[in-house]
């Protein structure tokens, strides 16, 4: 039985046209488990430049192009590169090389010609040095041809090109031809990255591979090598192979790590660790690995993998399927495996299934009432509240949006159940100050508030977290010990203070506690939260991701530039900054269109979907989302798309409906991704929402317009190949540049 290496396909070495993915799978399997195959035709290349290569038929018209590797120990080993037409696979095969770079200990697979063409000569200045100041882009930073060969372990050609490379743009589209570990190295040069930082980066250093072993051991060590596995994994069965053939490009994070993101994945850190990075930079797929990983050390582990809300989780839990579809899923916490639910769920089933939950209760309300499963109507219910208690607060403040974040952010994070306490109890975070005549106001409506609940016996989803942080709390005093052994959390950032208090309450402090995945520039929902204030000190355990998976570095330019100007700070307190964010992938410009009038730009979104669809692009509906600000602009989208012959659906808590455009929201699209996006009704009238700002005090403006910009940046990295943004009337203000 022959085992076989996957190969990450860059344009040299190109992917498996659809049309033919279970020919190839079909090829594959038979090659996995019987090499020797009479009708499987794996041949030797006359004249090849490596030794190793092998084709193979796929079909009458296709062959696939192979590297056998036959260490000493461990059985013969495919490297399994791409399938081409008959002839194009044969002049692959010629001029294709599998080997270790001398410098890092990398494995590669190259062509002996570059695709792009034969790279410039090299000028020679007098004495025979290359003329290599003033060249390029990188030549003007203090970057030599020695420096990135000799110890870096570029391949010359790629040096010499990226070396002449007259700014960032040209490098970016460098390293989108040239894809695997060079392709990022690349990109971290443009940011400016020392060589010694990311020969750290990469674990270039390690001990070299032993040049005096047998050279198919050494391809064998190479493979183990991080870097290595940006560009080749082991595949480990027929499951694991039909996946990674069917999935195309959108599954590649399911096995291809970068060596910094298997780094965050695998590593043990003794208390909380905190992952930032833009949208698209694999947060989340570290986040998954991680799970896995937990799981894989340990098969008893009870891990908690949570997110802000479910339509998130469902995503956490399918990805984290479709990574291994035999991992175990706990259907509660405190069991083993591995339970993925949104965090408001995680608090109701700790609550369901706490014995006695009265103490927590009353430590939080300041009652024994009784936990129901109903949940309180909380915009409602402080409506009414201040309309019959609220005469004497300040209109500004007797608004449900300030009432509730106050309660929520204040009063239940810090288990307060008198005026005395709430008299005393500080408010960091706060842009409101208040007398005390004021804290005295708001606490006749929260006693209001709370009255009303206890009649309809309901709570509220905040006050649920609270009394579950509580009744953790309690349970480890006692001695019950906690209800879990590792808690992972994707998208931190929209979490509020009770979260953080039940998250800290749900694991004990120690090794591999918390691991944190957040983006303070995706910031949609809540306040910010400082973690050393809640009890989860990091403790310089943070690190940074930029380098972007999803969106091309046009669609990237566009993202960033709607932050340009504003201040965000993460959850340490730390400046969050999009500096060094670079993208893989290179793609068409954003296309921005003003419409005359609303009829317009439907029609111009109509289309545009048509056009994607036209039979010559193939393009699949359900990877075409459009995204409105609002519900309502959704619901007229979909309809005014019908009545214009497009076949879409609205996206709610539903899953994406295969052979329909998906219509959204741009908070629904949070943590999704499609091939192209439309963002539709970017106007000054819609972006920011004038609903959405009413009733905030001019003291936290500031805030919410952060959450307004940041949600249109959600919106615009949602799109791995393009963008196209619409609007009738004036341009939205968030626009900046792209709307002049």
């Amino acid at each position: 039985m022959a085992n076989i290496v996957m190969a990450n396909q860059n344009k040299s070495l190109r992917g498996i046209d659809g049309s033919i993915a279970q020919r190839v799978f079909g090829f594959l399997e038979k090659l996995q488990s019987d090499d020797t195959t009479p009708g499987l035709h794996i041949e030797p290349m006359k004249g090849a430049a490596d030794r190793r290569v092998r084709t193979g038929r796929v079909d009458l018209n296709h062959r696939a192009v192979l590297f056998r590797v036959d260490p000493k120990e461990g059985g013969t080993t495919y490297v399994y590169m791409g399938t081409w037409p008959h002839d194009e696979a044969n002049s692959i095969a010629e001029r294709a090389v599998l080997r270790v770079n001398p410098v890092n200990g990398i494995l590669e697979g190259i062509l002996t010609e570059p695709g792009a063409g034969p790279a410039p000569a090299p000028q020679v200045a007098p004495g025979g040095k290359k003329a290599e100041a003033d060249r390029g882009f990188l030549s003007r930073a203090g970057f030599t041809l020695d420096a990135l060969t000799e110890r870096l372990g570029l391949d010359p050609v790629v040096a010499e090109r990226a070396l002449t490379a007259a700014d960032d743009y040209v490098l970016n589209d460098i390293a989108a031809d040239i894809g695997g570990w060079q392709a990022d190295a690349l990109l971290e040069l443009a940011c400016g990255t020392a060589i010694d930082e990311i020969r750290e980066k990469y674990r270039f250093t390690e001990a070299p591979v032993d040049t005096t072993v047998d050279e198919d051991d050494r391809i064998m060590e190479a493979l183990d090598r991080p870097a290595s596995k940006i560009q080749f994994t082991y595949i480990d069965g027929n499951e694991e192979l039909r996946r990674v053939i069917e999935g195309g490009d959108f599954a590649a994070w399911r096995v291809f790590l970068h060596p910094e993101q298997r780094t965050y994945a695998e590593k043990t850190y003794n208390g909380p660790f905190r992952l930032s990075g833009g949208a698209g930079t694999g947060k989340t797929v570290v986040a998954i690995h991680r799970a896995r990983n937990l799981l894989l050390r340990n098969p008893d582990a009870r891990i908690v993998l949570t997110t802000f809300n479910k339509t998130l989780a469902k995503n956490l839990e399918s990805d984290l399927r479709a990574l291994d579809p035999g991992i175990e899923i706990a259907d509660r916490p405190g069991r083993r495996g591995v339970y993925v639910e949104g965090i408001d769920k995680l608090a109701s089933d700790i609550v369901k299934q706490a014995g006695d939950i009265g103490p927590a209760v009353e430590a939080v309300l300041g009652t024994r009432a009784e936990v129901s499963t109903a949940r309180t109507k909380q915009d409602r219910v402080w409506r009414e509240v201040v309309e019959s208690a609220g005469g004497g607060l300040d209109p500004r403040l007797s608004t449900p949006w300030f009432l509730d974040i106050e309660y929520t952010s204040v009063i239940l994070a810090n288990k307060i159940t008198t005026l005395e306490q709430y008299a005393r109890v500080p408010r960091p975070g706060r842009g409101v100050r208040l007398t005390r005549p004021q804290r005295i106001a708001i606490w006749k409506l929260v006693e209001a508030y709370r009255r009303r609940s206890r009649m309809d016996d309901t709570l509220s989803f905040p006050e649920i977290l609270a009394v579950a942080a509580e009744h953790l709390r309690l349970q480890a005093g006692s001695g019950t010990g906690h209800l879990a052994d590792h808690v992972i959390v994707d998208e931190a950032q929209d979490l509020h203070a009770t979260h953080w208090r039940m998250l800290r309450s749900l694991v004990a402090e120690g090794v591999d506690d918390l691991f944190i995945a957040e983006d303070s520039h995706q910031r949609i929902y809540g306040q910010p939260v400082v973690l050393g204030r809640l009890g989860i000190k990091i403790v310089g355990r943070s690190r940074r991701l930029t380098l972007n998976y999803r969106t091309t570095a046009q669609n990237l330019h566009l993202a960033m530039s709607i932050l340009d100007g504003a201040e965000y700070h993460d959850l340490e307190e730390g400046e969050e900054s999009t500096r060094d964010y670079r993208s893989a992938r290179n793609g068409p410009e954003p296309v921005l269109r003003h419409c005359d009038s609303a009829a317009e730009e439907l029609q111009a979104v109509a289309d545009q979907i048509k056009e994607w669809l036209r039979p010559e692009n193939e393009e699949d509906r359900a990877t075409i989302a459009v995204l409105t600000r609002g519900i309502n602009d959704r619901n007229q989208m979909v309809r005014g798309l019908a009545e214009r012959g497009v076949d879409a659906r609205a996206l709610d808590d539903n899953p994406p409906v295969p052979g329909y455009v998906q219509v959204m929201t741009m908070h629904r699209s949070k943590g999704m991704e499609f091939s192209r996006v439309i963002l539709a009704g970017i106007d000054e009238a819609h972006v920011p929402s004038r609903a959405g700002l009413q009733g905030v005090p001019e003291e936290e403006r500031g805030e919410a317009d952060l959450r307004e910009r940041s949600l249109l940046y959600v919106a615009s990295s949602r799109a791995r190949d393009q963008v196209v943004v619409t609007w009738s009337g004036k341009p939205s203000e968030l626009l900046g540049q792209y709307g002049r």
